[in-house]
């Protein structure tokens, strides 16, 4: 990548004094599976973007849910184009990114509260009999014991993650990271958040901790580690960028795919039809909900960053809430999952062109730069980028351009991180 508008840092310090290294961290938020698939797409066009440094290089990476389990592939040094040829394809030796991983049933914690339900009744039935409870409703109100705590088996995700982790210069333990990595969990009986991979909490594998990170309450079960039990850290805030911002870092990117949708516009052009999302049903009305109450809360939490953390820079990113085809996809859809992941990178090459005489001075002064010719490339896909230009848009070319584009990615991925190494040495 060439640098564009990007100052020399040397010039602020004098020659005679090298410029220091930025310190920079990467926050990730949740939003299920959907919400990784979209913050993959998202990461590739941050990464392609940045000049002079690798998304693969920062000095700490934080994670809340599903952001927990791709903070976790960075820090790991999965590269942004492993991670999107992993949501649409099998790559050699690795473990494809599907999300029916996501979903099995927790057959077990089903099985074990439908086994109390008989004993609970009896009990209910005896307090009301007995008068202990004078309506019958209140004396009822025990059988919610019997109700599973999730819906969906979260083992599965745990040995998902370690699989992951267990291929060679991979770890699972956040001791052998050469970088900081924080997933960030809630203590579900104290209402206190855990951060796995600090002091004191970093003895606990990286799979583990993932598991819990994306424990949704009402969807898995609370993760028990060491006698505690533990859920998603999106309870207590979306993206604990602060975590970053505490440890030191001047600039943070933060991806958080969680907005609510907003169908006026696309109502306005007869793209849907008025109350399309209530006609949706009760997931939809209540995924909205959920994505109002936490994009209000993280709205706020951003405005006091620059009164605590004066110096250091916050760029967030995140989808344009018009965007209603990512809200109601279908993300088992082995297409709908292509769509996602590419409207993601153009979204976020769109948001950073949009605002680029903002960012890359702000940028300049950490010593990076933003590659404004790669911002302006029309026809850029991420599958091209990425080395599948069969699953472009613009549809597949000839078999030897295939070929030879799938060549040309690998080799301007390898010398884009060799790059970034030589620039991050000094």
């Amino acid at each position: 990548m060439t640098d564009v508008n990007a100052q020399d840092p040397s010039e602020a310090r004098g020659a005679s004094q090298p410029p220091r290294r930025p310190f920079v961290g990467v926050a990730l938020a949740g939003g299920a599976a959907q919400g990784a698939i979209y913050e993959i797409g998202a990461l590739r066009a941050l990464d392609e973007a940045l000049v002079g440094f690798s998304l693969n290089h920062a000095g700490i990476y934080v994670g809340v849910s599903a952001g927990g389990f791709l903070s976790a592939c960075l820090a790991n040094q999965l590269t942004t184009a492993q991670m999107c040829r992993a949501i649409v394809k099998r790559e050699p030796g690795e473990h494809p990114f599907v999300p029916e991983i996501f979903f099995q049933p927790a057959l077990k914690e089903i099985g074990r509260r439908l086994a109390k339900a008989p004993g609970l009744l009896g009990t209910a039935i005896r307090s009301y009999v007995t008068r202990r409870e004078k309506r019958l409703l209140d004396a009822l109100t025990g059988l919610g014991r019997a109700l599973p705590v999730g819906i969906f088996d979260n083992e599965s995700v745990r040995e998902y993650v370690e699989k992951i982790f267990s291929r060679p210069g991979r770890s699972d333990d956040f001791r052998q990271l050469e970088r900081k990595l924080a997933i960030v969990t809630t203590d579900i009986e104290s209402g206190e958040a855990a951060v796995w991979g600090t002091p004191g909490y970093d003895h606990v594998p990286i799979s583990k901790a993932v598991q819990a990170t994306t424990a949704l309450p009402g969807l898995y079960p609370p993760v028990e580690i060491e006698g505690r039990c533990y859920v998603d850290g999106v309870l207590l805030k979306t993206m604990h960028a602060s975590v970053a911002l505490d440890a030191g870092a001047d600039v943070v990117f933060c991806i958080n795919p969680v907005v609510p949708v907003d169908t006026r516009e696309a109502e306005r052009r007869h793209e849907l039809e008025a109350g399309h999302l209530i006609r949706q049903g009760l997931p939809s009305v209540l995924a909205q909900t959920v994505r109002t109450l936490i994009h209000s809360r993280m709205a706020l939490g951003l405005r006091a960053y620059d009164e605590r953390y004066p110096g250091a820079s916050v760029v967030l990113i995140e989808p344009r809430r018009d965007d209603h085809e990512i809200f109601f996809s279908n993300i088992f859809s082995f297409s709908s999952r292509r769509t996602v992941c590419e409207r993601a990178y153009q979204a976020t090459r769109r948001h950073l062109r949009d605002r680029y005489d903002e960012l890359a001075p702000l940028l300049a002064r950490h010593g990076i730069g933003l590659n404004r010719r790669f911002l302006d490339d029309e026809e850029r896909s991420v599958w091209v980028s990425v080395g599948l230009p069969e699953l472009s848009e613009n549809g597949p070319p000839r078999p030897d351009d295939a070929a030879t584009l799938a060549e040309l990615g690998d080799l301007l991925e390898r010398v884009e991180a060799l790059a970034a190494e030589r620039a991050a040495a000094g």
